[in-house]
């Protein structure tokens, strides 16, 4: 029986022990805050946690239009209010629930879980140090370096927990925040700043960039500016923060050009590190690049033999499904199984913004764009029934193809619930379908996903023409 150790029990280490239970191996996963790993308890499931929160007030505005009217002496859509303590209570409660439901399922198919810190004594040998305990050694086949990565300092602005907050702290908040100042505009910091913004808190975006998700379609990130610019938020571009600092009971942002920026909280999101300092990779020669994250292949694997990594210590995508079908392949290699090799042209991915910003394939689009082999159309949602029912103005579908064939390279939704209406563009990405298999794909009438079959439609008459 293979001896597997998984150190780290996020989404790529509890995929994997999955994967490496069902194919019959003999598997330990070693994990130190609780199965579901910083994903689940800190990171992605509280943050879109309190997005569907936020989504909830959202979703009352202009509903009189809509002909929802308070009755006689009834509260209005202004005069509702946030309970903070009860909104992060649902946070933490909700995570910790769903920690629960993985680790039910994990010891379930035999996968035996230590709450401790691993790391490497030598070849084949790992070292486990429970809390309060001394370091206990296992003998191994196979590891599989799942350690995911943590919140990135900026320098002269320590996090306090207070006034001075990484992502991961906010949900120990006493109350909302009076003026939130959000420092970098890349997918975490809008889609916190959004979340804020929609709970009734005043907020200030300071962007290094031009222009905010820097990463992201320049269309889609032009419009959520302008949704945020008509719902009050502050927009401050090109705009490098050189540190924040207690300011009394609020917090002074200091830019690099002289100028500063107040307000009661700092929320500083510009980016992660990768947790691999204390390994003892260099013990068994495990390669890193210069920020320290593991370098892996399409399978996973690292230079050293029967040793893979998976997740964003890797810094692949940092995104939970990559981390995910990472930790998958992995296993799937290790244990001899059949393995598609990772290809980062199908992966979706999403931002939690309202509205939602849903891509697939854009890699493969750009480098068909830069060889002058891609066609699109672009179809504002404001022309889809479904949305006009629903007051929804703000969005698009945009869909890639090859010219001459017409097959699918990408796509990009904005729209409420894009990271749903996403999918059949990214099955159409995967299985290599073209816009006239699209295009003759069923979909009810009224409804959002009626723009994608349309918009293929479209490009059924560009290609032909």
């Amino acid at each position: 029986m293979t001896r597997i150790a998984i150190l780290g029990g996020g989404p790529g280490g509890y995929e994997a022990a999955l994967v490496a239970a069902q194919l019959g191996a003999d598997v330990t996963v070693v994990e130190r805050d609780g199965i579901g790993g910083a994903c689940v308890l800190a990171d992605c499931v509280p943050s879109k946690t309190l997005i569907a929160t936020s989504e909830s007030m959202t979703a009352l505005e202009g509903s009189e239009a809509r002909g929802i009217q308070p009755r006689e002496g009834g509260a209005t859509i202004d005069q509702l209010i946030v309970d903070a303590p009860m909104v992060y209570r649902r946070v933490k409660a909700l995570a910790a629930a769903q920690s629960a439901d993985i680790a039910s399922r994990v010891t379930k198919e035999g996968v035996r879980v230590i709450q401790g810190q691993g790391r490497f004594l030598g070849p084949g040998r790992i070292g486990v140090t429970e809390p309060g305990e001394l370091e206990v050694e296992m003998t191994v086949d196979v590891v599989l370096i799942a350690t995911g990565a943590s919140p990135r300092v900026l320098p002269g602005a320590p996090p306090d927990g207070e006034r001075i907050l990484n992502w991961q702290q906010v949900y120990d908040l006493p109350s909302l925040p009076e003026h939130l100042v959000v420092v970098g505009s890349g997918v975490t910091g809008a889609e916190f700043a959004g979340a804020y913004l929609a709970l009734g808190v005043e907020v200030t975006v300071v962007s290094s960039r031009d222009r905010v998700l820097p990463s992201e379609d320049a269309d889609a990130a032009l419009l959520i500016e302008d949704v945020w610019r008509r719902r009050g938020m502050h927009v401050i571009k090109q705009a490098r923060a050189a540190g924040v600092r207690r300011a009394g009971d609020g917090i002074e942002v200091a830019l690099i050009d002289g100028r500063t920026v107040t307000g009661s909280h700092c929320l500083v999101t510009v980016g992660s590190v990768p947790n691999t300092a204390d390994l003892g990779l260099e013990r068994v020669g495990v390669l890193t690049d210069d920020r320290g994250y593991v370098l892996v292949d399409r399978v996973s694997r690292t230079n050293v033999q029967g040793v893979y990594a998976a997740g964003d210590c890797t810094g692949l995508l940092l995104l939970a499904s990559v981390a995910a079908m990472q930790g998958r392949t992995a296993m799937w290699h290790a244990l001899g199984d059949a393995v598609v090799p990772l290809r980062l042209a199908t992966v979706a991915a999403n931002v939690f913004t309202d509205p939602e910003i849903a891509t697939v394939g854009l890699p493969a689009v750009e480098i068909a764009a830069e060889r002058g082999g891609v066609q699109e159309v672009k179809l504002a949602l404001a022309t889809n029934a479904r949305a006009k029912m629903q007051g929804l103005e703000d969005g698009f579908v945009k869909l890639y193809c090859r010219p001459g064939t017409g097959a699918v390279l990408g796509g990009v939704v904005v729209a409420a619930r894009a990271s749903e209406l996403i999918l059949p563009v990214s099955m159409a990405v995967q299985h290599g379908l073209t816009v006239d298999q699209l295009a003759q794909t069923f979909t009810i009438y009224p409804s959002l996903s009626g723009s994608v079959t349309e918009a293929a439609r479209q490009l059924h008459l560009t290609v032909r023409d």
